[in-house]
């Protein structure tokens, strides 16, 4: 498996007891009632200091979670407390130590994006989905994609277009039409939203090294906006995304419901 992205057990209870939990929850009211519980069963520090961090809430939220943590080697438990739960595991407040003890681990490294914008500005932000480009007005988009400094697609005339990570790849990038991709698979998917010229373009699949610069034309008229995750930069005229390896987050789930099995199974479901 690439090492940008893998799954492994952790060690047992005996090497790894996690004494400091810290339990974060959204505001809806089954996580913030079970939060209660298990802080009074389990004791609560905060996140910074503990060994594992239990998120209660839906996909959201526990993306909300791993962003605040990046870069920090604290693993993610998540209870799923939405509706879609991809990320998330089986909402339970019983067995918790032992679950914890049993999880297997999926090490994911973030889309970094670069964005310039028109006043000259530039912005960087971290992404574990993906990195998108989006119009911003009635008309549509016109953006030259390069890809390690050779010019693959001159213009493109869309909605917008993406580059997803493999987790992100059954996110919005799968709601766009685009692949799904296994976390083995070394790729990151690049695709179009409502592609309008050329037409029957319906994206690529580039490896995870690569480096991709996308170039707004006639910004003026046609204004773009760049989202990566929850940060959302307005008017840029160019944005480069690459894959940031000296960055990761540690997501835990269940036995034989990993991310990986989670991404396999999405390609099956009708």
């Amino acid at each position: 498996m690439h090492p940008a992205t893998l799954a492994r057990h952790l060690p047992g209870p005996h090497a790894i007891p996690y004494e400091r939990i810290s339990f974060v929850a959204s505001p809806a009211a089954l996580a913030l009632e079970s939060r209660a519980r298990m802080v009074a069963r389990h004791g609560d520090c905060p996140p910074e200091d503990a060994q594992v961090i239990v998120s209660l809430g839906g996909d959201g939220f526990m993306l909300e979670t791993l962003h605040r943590i990046l870069g920090r080697g604290i693993p993610v438990y998540g209870m799923n407390c939405g509706s879609v739960g991809f990320l998330m595991n089986e909402f339970s407040e019983d067995n918790l130590l032992d679950r914890l003890s049993r999880a297997q681990v999926a090490v994911l490294h973030p889309l970094r994006m670069r964005a310039t914008t028109a006043a000259g500005d530039t912005h960087e932000a971290l992404a574990l989905n993906e990195v998108s480009l989006l119009r911003q007005l009635r008309q549509a988009a016109k953006i030259r994609i390069t890809v390690d400094g050779r010019i693959r697609l001159a213009e493109l005339i869309c909605d917008g277009v993406l580059v997803s990570t493999p987790a992100g790849s059954t996110a919005y990038n799968l709601s766009a039409h685009g692949p799904i991709v296994p976390l083995s698979a070394n790729l990151l998917p690049l695709t179009p939203i409502s592609a309008f010229r050329p037409r029957r373009w319906r994206g690529a699949l580039l490896p995870s090294s690569a480096e991709v610069l996308f170039e707004v034309l006639e910004s003026n008229k046609r204004p773009v906006a760049a989202v990566a995750d929850f940060t959302e930069v307005r008017d840029v005229v160019s944005v480069s995304v690459r894959e940031d390896r000296a960055t990761e987050a540690r997501i835990l789930f269940d036995p034989d419901q990993g991310l990986s099995e989670r991404i396999i199974a999405e390609q099956f479901t009708v």
